[in-house]
């Protein structure tokens, strides 16, 4: 992983072999990034990815495998128990043009990756909610 700050933003390239959901959550620690907003784009070769199932409460992965392009990756980073916690969501696309995607668990890089990271003042917990099932933004 290589990184520039520029004012209050991240620029971020992973290599081949570099997992983006590990190594975003490294540097927001390293750098005590609390609350930031998060996107980017590169090529993987393995993805987990899934959605949420709101009446059994539970996370429902699919992991794909083979060259894929990220057409889009967004989300943010906010804090659960004082540590950096984050919440993705990818969309890629393989060589049959079919795109996939989901709430991002884990994605390994083939190529390259670029992340850009717009931080904001403050911090943003996260608490469990019984009713819905995850961690929710508590203010």
């Amino acid at each position: 992983m290589e990184y520039r700050k520029f004012g209050d933003k991240y620029v971020v390239r992973l290599d081949k072999g570099e997992e983006i959901v590990y190594s975003l959550l490294k540097l927001c620690a390293w750098k005590d990034i609390k609350v930031a907003q998060v996107t980017g784009i590169g090529a993987v070769g393995e993805v987990t990815a899934g959605l949420f199932d709101t009446e059994k409460k539970e996370f429902i992965s699919h992991t794909w495998t083979g060259d894929m392009e990220i057409t889009a990756l967004t989300g943010n980073i906010t804090t659960k128990e004082q540590k950096p916690y984050e919440h993705l969501h990818i969309t890629v696309a393989g060589r049959d043009g079919m795109a996939r995607g989901g709430h991002l668990k884990r994605a390994v890089v083939s190529a390259t990756a670029e992340l850009f990271l717009t931080v904001a003042d403050g911090t943003v917990e996260r608490e469990m909610s019984d009713e819905i099932g995850i961690n929710l933004m508590k203010f």
